[in-house]
């Protein structure tokens, strides 16, 4: 992580914009006090930490254990123990509070609710001193959100005096409706502390800022929003951390997809009005945000599920060459290692496209033909086939002996396998169940195929990270796509023109449009009966499938919860 020291400021905070481990406590823990540490020694008088930092978001059912809640208090007292080491410092930390766990100093006896078993909260301590708690009120319950599941509501501010500043806090969902922002500035705020854990989805950084201008022009108050870092499961946590002045105006912002310790001072003006004063890193384009996206989750889900390095079929096609450019940008070439499993159809330059990219990039590569292995199960079941003519069957059982000799790998090197499929594909069930499926992250589940070819184009015309320029070889990229299963195939022989898809099931999944809607769009009525009903057919398959990072408003995952066994039609 990066810091700088402040310049001598009216008041200093400092943004503690990392990645914790969900569940990881003790390391969580570890990572609080070497940040207010550094805090101290920089002459900050506030550290702010996101939402929930102290256990991670989301910890999911972890929550309904109550050891589980008793090691999380016992990890909060250690810092505030911690805390009498730095004499003038406060501390601002998101965490899960449970009956019994956790004292709530601000709250009157005769005012407080029934007790419920856990809230969402934040704590504000000094020098060993728990001097307030703040309980979130606005619950999400709707996309990949379930926070009505765990956490009870609360009703009330909480207005902080921190250098002769009153501090409002909110958490995430709180500064997204009006309510709690007006009941601070109504009790007396002088500036909002927002601590969040907002998944990212295109556009959402730039959402995020729009939303909290909402909140400061109907509250006359500046706001400081403080965010998470990191890749945890299927969500993606992007930091830009900012500051808005009170006319609503963009006084800072920190870097995207990074760790940082990021300064903030609050100054006075010449006509004696407050001001925050901070760096503003600017927002990167929409495909360079989807790029880091996709290299910081693949790299959380490697290392802190405790791999060290991964594995992927490389077929010489768009896909597997854009996981593996991710990949090496996320973990270094030395991490990486890649198998061509060339099958009785693979074309020539598949190979040679396959060979060049690895070149390209320096990773480890191996070969290993399918068509022994093939063969003798076609041997194997040519008795119980009988007559019956060569259909998907045999396509199917090609992913699946790659799929064998890829788990085979993995189980004996202890690498972890990332699949390669697109959202495109994985709508279709355009794969095959127990071949190209397998693995353990599939970094391509929401990336429709249109823009799959974006970003590989955005990627070779972008040094990213000092890692290796121009690493895709052009005609895989502007070669017809196909899984190469038999002869001449190609991916449009049997899906819409991938431009024609993509928009049908964006406007499908993202805006819940029915098959009527999308013919008065102008999508021909046959391929929209087979969009909807190869879309409804393969949810089964995408059930089973690896997780993997989302990026858009809609990914299928916590996202898209549609059961299996489904009569309806509409």
């Amino acid at each position: 992580m990066t810091a700088s020291t402040p310049p001598a400021a009216d008041f200093s905070l400092c943004v503690a914009q990392l990645n914790p481990m969900v569940g990881d406590w003790q390391g969580n823990a570890d990572r609080a006090i070497e940040a207010a540490h550094q805090a101290w020694e920089r002459g900050h008088q506030l550290l702010v930490f996101p939402e929930l930092f102290l256990c991670g978001y989301a910890a999911e059912d972890l929550y309904l254990r109550p050891h589980f809640l008793l090691d999380g208090a016992a990890a909060l007292d250690r810092i505030v123990a911690a805390s009498r080491d730095w004499p003038g410092l406060h501390l601002v930390i998101g965490h899960p509070e449970a009956v019994g766990t956790c004292p709530a100093p601000n709250a009157d006896a005769a005012d407080a609710p029934s007790p419920p078993p856990i809230w969402n909260a934040a704590s504000v301590i000094r020098q060993g001193e728990v001097l307030a708690r703040y309980r979130k009120q606005a619950l999400p319950n709707y996309g990949v959100f379930d926070e009505k599941r765990y956490f009870a509501a609360d009703h009330r501010a909480c207005v902080t005096e921190i250098a002769g500043l009153r501090m409002g806090l909110l958490i995430c969902e709180d500064a997204w409706l009006p309510d709690a922002a007006q009941q601070a500035r109504d009790a007396g705020a002088d500036w909002l502390l927002v601590l969040n854990a907002s998944p990212f989805a295109l556009d959402k950084p730039a959402q995020r800022e729009r939303i909290a201008q909402q909140r400061v022009q109907e509250t006359g108050l500046p706001a400081v929003y403080a965010h998470m870092v990191g890749g945890q499961d299927e969500l993606v946590f992007d930091g830009h951390s900012f500051a808005l002045n009170a006319d609503g105006t963009l006084a800072g912002r920190a870097a995207g997809f990074a760790e940082t310790l990021w300064p903030l001072q609050m100054q006075r003006t010449s006509t004696g009005k407050r001001q925050w004063q901070g760096d503003i890193t600017p927002l990167a384009e929409p495909l360079a945000q989807l790029w880091q996206a996709l290299v910081l989750a693949t790299r959380d889900y490697v290392q802190k599920n405790g791999f060290r390095n991964v594995l992927l079929g490389l077929s010489g096609g768009l896909d597997s060459a854009l996981v593996l450019a991710i990949a090496v940008d996320a973990l270094g070439a030395e991490q990486v290692r890649t198998v061509m499993m060339p099958s009785p159809y693979t074309a020539s330059i598949s190979l040679l496209d396959a060979q060049e990219m690895v070149e390209r990039v320096q990773v480890q590569h191996d070969e290993i033909a399918i068509a022994p292995a093939f063969e003798t199960l076609q041997e194997s079941l040519c008795p119980l086939f009988g007559d019956r003519p060569a259909d998907a069957t045999e396509e199917n059982m090609q992913a699946r002996v790659r799929g064998i000799l890829l788990m085979a790998l993995s189980n004996k090197l202890g690498s972890l396998v990332l699949t390669t499929g697109n959202k495109s594909e994985l709508a279709m069930g355009y794969c095959t169940l127990y071949g190209d499926m397998c693995g353990g992250f599939a970094p391509l589940k929401d990336v429709f195929k249109t823009r799959a070819f974006e970003l590989a184009r955005w990627r070779n015309a972008h040094a990213f990270a000092g890692g290796v320029e121009n690493p895709i070889p052009e005609r895989i990229i502007t070669r017809p796509p196909s899984a190469e299963l038999r002869p001449d195939q190609t991916d449009q022989d049997s899906l819409p023109p991938y431009e024609i898809l993509d928009e049908l099931l964006r406007l499908r999944m993202e805006q819940e449009a029915t098959a009527e809607e999308l013919v008065a769009a102008g999508f021909a009525p046959e391929q929209v009966q087979q969009v909807l009903r190869l879309l409804r057919l393969n949810e089964y398959k995408r059930r089973q499938g690896a997780p993997g990072p989302r990026l858009s408003v809609r990914s299928f995952g916590k996202d898209w919860r549609y059961p299996i066994t489904n009569g309806y039609r509409g």
